[in-house]
């Protein structure tokens, strides 16, 4: 008996290549495995949702040069929710349960299909409030995702129990989005509340049967190429900003200092999340499991709030080169509070628990603090950029 290279055993003639099985039983994956890496199936999902990403940070931008911050941010954080909330769950999912057979890959290649649905979804749900699309694809997604879990359920007995929790929960969750769609209006938020707080609790109830076998160095991996679509997102969105304006010739002064400043963000951005690894920390949470969970929804702050800056740059960028169409404390705003959102979230779930001393955390909250205050600077892009940049500088102080 022999082992695949996929965490799984297979039989064969000794010194000849075990011939791969048409369909693997999913008995759950080593969560010790050694080179466990991003598969290509993994990476071209991530890459399909980069659209959705897209759709959501451009949608975000033209609600903030319409003016409509309530609503804009309103329809931003639910269409993200169910983009991330897509993403995370086949995240954790293959990082358990991964046999890389054909059923396996054509249920998420479904689950894919969903994803590109929703992205075409996002424009209506922020500009006419019509969910019928964004539900139908994540609706589609979901339900392939239950199909695994049932798969897995009927595969892996010592965990059984947990992965028809999940089949349960997640059907639940996608014929309550389905009914939502027959709902007055009036009533349509608070059960947007209700069904959002239900698939954030289907995951906790699910594994207090029993801790599925994820990978922690896989997911941390696999976060740290999403936090890299975010930020990339953000830099694709203000280039695309910054040469419209240049191509119009007006402005090339400020739109210098919002480029410059905006580039400088990103690059914080990056440096701040990458400083320190995210593995050792969750092969900590390994042992602790249940503390995983407010790093894993931690991450929903982190991701649209990055891609929540490409929305905030280009605004300003707009702002500068088309005149006051919003007050200019409003598109400051745009680009200092997901920064600072992205700080603190970052800080929190992602670097507090590496800090010891005072020295090591507090700079973070003060800098948020700052950021925010830099809304009424000449240059709030650049304020930003500048403030992570002595951030950085002073962590890197405290650490030596």
């Amino acid at each position: 008996m022999r082992t695949n290279g996929r965490g799984y055993t297979t039989t064969g003639p000794p010194g000849r290549p075990p011939k791969a099985p048409r369909a693997l039983t999913m008995r759950g994956r080593d969560p010790e495995e050694r080179h466990r890496t991003a598969t290509s199936l993994e990476l071209l999902f991530d890459l399909c949702f980069v659209i959705a990403v897209a759709q959501a940070s451009h949608s975000l931008h033209e609600a903030l040069m319409a003016g409509e911050y309530a609503a804009g941010v309103l329809h931003y954080a639910l269409v993200f929710f169910t983009i991330w909330w897509a993403w995370m769950n086949f995240t954790w999912f293959g990082s358990a349960y991964d046999p890389g057979d054909a059923p396996y890959r054509l249920t998420v290649l479904v689950q894919i299909t969903g994803s590109l649905v929703l992205a075409a979804g996002v424009s209506r749900a922020f500009e006419e409030g019509d969910l019928l699309v964004i539900t139908l694809g994540y609706v589609v997604s979901r339900t392939a995702l239950a199909a695994l879990w049932l798969r897995a359920a009927r595969s892996d007995t010592a965990r059984r129990r947990t992965a028809l929790r999940f089949a349960a929960g997640v059907t639940v969750c996608q014929a309550g989005w389905i009914a939502l769609l027959g709902v007055p209006e009036a009533a349509r938020l608070p059960g947007i509340v209700v069904l959002v707080a239900a698939e954030l609790a289907v995951p906790v109830w699910a594994q207090s049967a029993g801790m599925t076998p994820w990978h922690p160095r896989h997911i941390a991996e696999r976060y740290e190429l999403f936090t890299l679509i975010v930020i990339g997102e953000s830099v694709a969105a203000v280039t695309v900003a910054v040469r419209g304006a240049f191509d119009r010739h007006h402005g090339i002064g400020p739109l210098s200092a919002v480029a410059a400043g905006g580039l400088v963000t990103a690059f914080a951005m990056w440096w701040l999340y990458f400083s320190r690894p995210a593995h050792t920390l969750l092969a900590t949470t390994h042992r602790a499991h249940r503390r995983r969970f407010g790093w894993a929804y931690g991450h929903y702050l982190i991701f649209a709030s990055a891609a929540a800056e490409g929305a905030g740059l280009a605004a300003y960028a707009d702002h500068v080169t088309l005149g006051p169409a919003v007050p200019a404390a409003g598109v400051g705003a745009a680009v200092t509070v997901p920064a600072a959102v992205f700080l603190t979230a970052v800080w929190a779930v992602h670097l507090r628990p590496h800090q010891r001393t005072a020295a090591e955390w507090l700079p973070y909250p003060l800098t948020a603090l700052a950021i925010l205050l830099g809304t009424w600077s000449p240059v709030p892009a650049l304020a930003t950029g500048a403030l992570l940049v002595v951030l950085i500088a002073v962590d890197s102080a405290a650490r030596r």
